[in-house]
């Protein structure tokens, strides 16, 4: 009787978890956005091998939030987390424009991959906290340099955002929130 009441309140009032992706290069700040916005803090990370994955509870969401590492080695293995992923984070160094172009060519297979077709993507242009000087993009000049306007088909938003003081995460979370709703 105890366990069909327990699997009985389970279903009736379990959040359903809604699966997104953090993906982007190596060094771009995905593991530190996972954390900053789960734990309220920055916390000293490595190089992620493999993956993260932290559940989130946000305005009545909660959120499944994998981290997958961005090595070169390890991108070829992102497509194994496709499955049933609801949104894409997609973290770029703002400060890196070498690597820019990288970045759109895996942008680019992201979108034309079947299984993330209905995806929402939320583009988070990180280290906004760097000064210009130090060639940080500003987040138009990473969506222009991205063809993000090109992308007619899919529901898109970029923010800028500092992964070390938190500015613009819950902001991309709040993007987030409001398009899993109107879905």
């Amino acid at each position: 009787m105890g366990v069909t009441f327990s699997t009985l309140w389970s279903r009736l009032f379990a959040k359903r978890e809604t699966k997104v992706l953090i993906l982007g290069l190596d060094n771009a700040g995905k593991s530190t956005i996972l954390y900053r916005i789960t734990m309220g803090s920055v916390v000293a990370s490595a190089p992620t091998v493999g993956s993260n994955h932290e559940i989130y509870d946000y305005k009545g969401v909660r959120f499944g939030l994998i981290d997958i590492g961005g090595q070169t080695s390890l991108r070829s293995s992102w497509s194994q987390y496709f499955q049933g992923t609801e949104a894409i984070i997609l973290v770029i160094d703002s400060s890196d424009s070498a690597r820019l172009g990288m970045v759109k060519a895996e942008l680019m297979k992201l979108v034309a991959d079947e299984e993330l077709k209905t995806s929402l993507l939320l583009v988070l242009a990180n280290k906004q906290d760097l000064p210009v000087a130090q060639g940080r993009l500003t987040p138009a000049q990473v969506s222009e340099a991205l063809g993000l306007t090109d992308l007619r088909e899919r529901e898109w938003q970029i923010m800028g955002c500092s992964a070390l003081t938190g500015l613009g995460l819950f902001e991309g979370m709040d993007w987030l929130v409001g398009k899993l709703a109107a879905r």
